[in-house]
């Protein structure tokens, strides 16, 4: 699921990804994933799952449960 509110200031998304009941992916998997990533595409890391990029920032927020690891992507102006 997600939300999109783009406006003269700057936009601000938020999406959720849910892990499939198959896969075994850890937090700290995901982290490490995007820490690797999104700096090839202009994101600089400010802390454990918080990027800065061009005037926004993009946190991920991860939380698990019996039915496995969701990711809370936000994206919003610096």
């Amino acid at each position: 699921s997600g939300l999109v509110f783009d406006k003269h200031g700057g936009r601000i998304v938020e999406a959720f990804a849910v892990q499939n009941s198959g896969s075994r992916m850890t937090p700290q998997s995901v982290i490490t994933f995007y820490d690797e990533t999104l700096p090839q595409l202009g994101w600089r890391r400010e802390a454990p799952g918080a990027y800065l990029r061009e005037g926004e920032r993009l946190k991920l927020d991860l939380s698990e449960d019996a039915q496995g690891l969701t990711v809370h992507f936000k994206l919003f102006p610096q």
